[in-house]
């Protein structure tokens, strides 16, 4: 449980003072899942005397009601982004957060203490929201849906604004335009069909067999079935944006030859965190970014595509749509299995084997 401090006085507002019980006092410490060095998830250690740094201006402390395990969670556990966050060990995993605002930094503005929030943070945050209290920046944060629980709410924010980024702010699709993506059946894929379809797009996609009947009733107008052999000559037409989820050569090849030209193709396996962890920080970025422009300018002069690495990127803009269409009931992820935080390794190693396929949340007491 959090240390707690009683503040002697109204100046203690720059430590970010709040109200617990009608005292005003200061968290100091809480408890967080450290990731001390990369492994399987018996590495995963809740500990109950984890700091919680001083406010900066523009940051908002959230006490903790639920998160949600992303696929980046695991991947970071097993050492994606090696290169990056081995000299940073210990962090805190989590992307996703639903909880109440307990403290504000002197400049945020948005929020205020008491509020029900939800969002997410950036994936190269070291400091993450699988703890008591998470911090996150007022952009990262909006309120959260009404008609939803905080279990509902933690499942939305990071996919949703990873499928938001590269359909409206990469791509920006607009009405009467034609999307595919490449894989509908998980979280982010899902999370796009519904933004594009709520954008007055037509929408194909991808998925398994078992996802077909959900994809159809968010709104897409044909569901493929991946196993099918000649998938591209199954999906009908040419699309305007192909956001691609899976990433592999042979979905490349497909969204590539699927596309209108002046398209976008955009696709969630960028190859900048492997190639930096092969090759180290210091050759490994410029030589991704290489990487990158070689094959922009290969697809813009061959099929006069724009082609893309998509991450999610922290916006605004975007987690207040994405709060609106969920209010409007436009907008879901529905939350498989959930396990108390406590239970946290059981939960990884449960993602890990496949034996929950959809979203799985961490609840917080």
């Amino acid at each position: 449980m959090p240390t707690l401090l009683r503040s002697p006085t109204s100046k203690s507002r720059l430590l970010s003072p709040f109200l617990i019980s009608g005292f005003r006092t200061l968290v100091t410490t809480c408890r967080a899942v450290l990731l001390p060095h990369f492994g399987g998830p018996e590495v995963l250690q809740l500990r109950s005397d984890v700091p919680v740094p001083i406010l900066k201006p523009h940051e908002v402390l959230v006490r903790t009601r639920a998160v949600s395990i992303n696929p980046l969670d695991t991947r970071m556990r097993s050492g994606y982004g090696r290169s990056i966050f081995e000299p940073l060990l210990p962090v805190i995993l989590g992307r996703d957060i639903s909880g109440e605002v307990a403290a504000v930094g002197s400049s945020v503005r948005s929020v205020s203490v008491g509020d029900e929030v939800f969002g997410a943070l950036h994936p190269t945050a070291v400091r993450g929201t699988y703890a008591d209290y998470a911090i996150l920046s007022e952009e990262e944060l909006s309120a959260k849906p009404v008609s939803l629980s905080h279990v509902e709410a933690s499942a939305i924010p990071f996919a949703a604004l990873t499928a938001w980024r590269a359909l409206k702010s990469t791509a920006r699709i607009r009405e009467g335009q034609r999307v595919l993506v490449i894989g509908g059946g998980g979280a982010v894929g899902y999370a796009a069909v519904q933004l594009s379809v709520a954008s007055g797009c037509h929408v194909a996609t991808t998925c398994g067999s078992q996802s077909i009947e959900k994809l159809l009733a968010a709104g897409a107008e044909q569901a493929v079935d991946y196993t099918t052999e000649g998938i591209e000559f199954k999906i009908k037409g040419k699309f305007d944006a192909v956001l691609d989820t899976i990433g592999v050569p042979d979905t490349e090849r497909i969204g590539i030859y699927l596309l209108n030209r002046g398209g976008h193709y955009m696709t969630l396996q960028g190859e900048a965190a492997s190639l930096t962890d092969r090759y180290g920080l210091v050759l490994g970025l410029p030589f991704s970014t290489g990487v990158l422009l070689q094959k922009q300018l290969k697809y813009r002069f061959s099929h006069a595509i724009e082609y893309w690495w998509t991450y999610m990127r922290a916006d605004s803009e975007g987690l207040e749509e994405i709060r609106r269409l969920c209010e409007a009931e436009k907008l879901k992820i529905p939350v498989e299995k959930t396990f108390p935080i406590t239970q946290v390794r059981e939960a990884h190693d449960a993602k890990d084997k496949n034996l929950i396929p959809g979203k799985v949340v961490l609840e917080f007491d």
